[in-house]
């Protein structure tokens, strides 16, 4: 008899990537959820019934208070966290409108591409983090 193997659990995760100049956003999770402290480009979770793009237009308002423009999807990945795995959509944010402010996160900072690496950021955008620096070139 065979041992059935349970499906992992997959999450769909929106990320927006703003760059200004040669600098890119980051925000540090609060210290009360999962991965705690640790910087992340912008976004969340696609609720149902949202398309990609209307799930990141409303994070990056509840997360940082702005109107963005959501451009093209640039980048998609796959990353496993024990038995639960994200699928991990990486769009360019257009444009904005009004002041970036944590709402959601602990801080916000404005990070030179050459930083980057030197950031504490979750190991899904650390894999691909010079995919991302290309692309967003």
């Amino acid at each position: 008899m065979a041992l059935k193997r349970k499906r992992p659990t997959w999450i769909p995760v929106v990320t927006g990537v703003i760059k200004r100049e040669d600098k890119f956003l980051l925000g540090k999770r609060p210290e009360s959820g999962s991965m705690a402290g640790v910087w992340e480009f912008p976004g969340g979770k696609i609720e149902q019934g949202e398309s990609p793009e209307e799930a990141l237009a409303r994070e990056l308002k509840e997360e940082l208070g702005i109107e963005a423009e959501i451009g093209p999807l640039k980048l998609s990945t796959t990353h496993n966290y024990g038995d639960t795995g994200i699928l991990l959509l990486f769009y360019q944010v257009n444009y904005f409108k009004g002041a970036v402010k944590p709402v959601h996160h602990h801080e916000i900072k404005w990070v030179a591409k050459e930083d980057l690496h030197h950031e504490d950021l979750p190991e899904a955008n650390k894999k691909v983090l010079n995919k991302i620096l290309e692309l967003f070139e």
